[in-house]
């Protein structure tokens, strides 16, 4: 039995990690559901978080390329990374055991 290569694993751990939040499994499904990027303070509002708390989360996801953000004159906008979202199922089903995906988790 092979096991999953070091850097997959650590990449893997990371995205799992960033999710060990309630607080960002929220803010992932305040932006998927949104569909659109959203600024910190419309992300407050939603959430009811202080503004340095959201702004740690949006960087941790952000970190592991969860989310992506635009500028928007001075403000930053964040919206959800499409590539990694949709990969990041097959990272819990090799971890699982089950058949590796044709194509490998990107984020890029």
């Amino acid at each position: 039995m092979e096991l999953l290569d070091r850097t997959t694993a650590t990449e893997y751990a990371a995205c799992f990690k960033a999710l060990a939040d309630p607080s960002r499994v929220q803010l992932v499904e305040l932006l998927a559901r949104h569909g659109e990027p959203m600024g910190v303070g419309e992300i407050v509002t939603a959430m009811g978080l202080a503004q340095s708390t959201v702004s740690q989360h949006l960087k941790i996801l952000l970190d592991v390329r969860f989310l992506l953000v635009e500028r928007d004159g001075n403000a930053r906008r964040y919206r959800i990374n499409a590539n990694c979202i949709e990969y990041f199922p097959s990272a819990a089903d090799v971890i699982m055991g089950k058949p590796s995906p044709t194509s490998a988790m990107s984020c890029e």
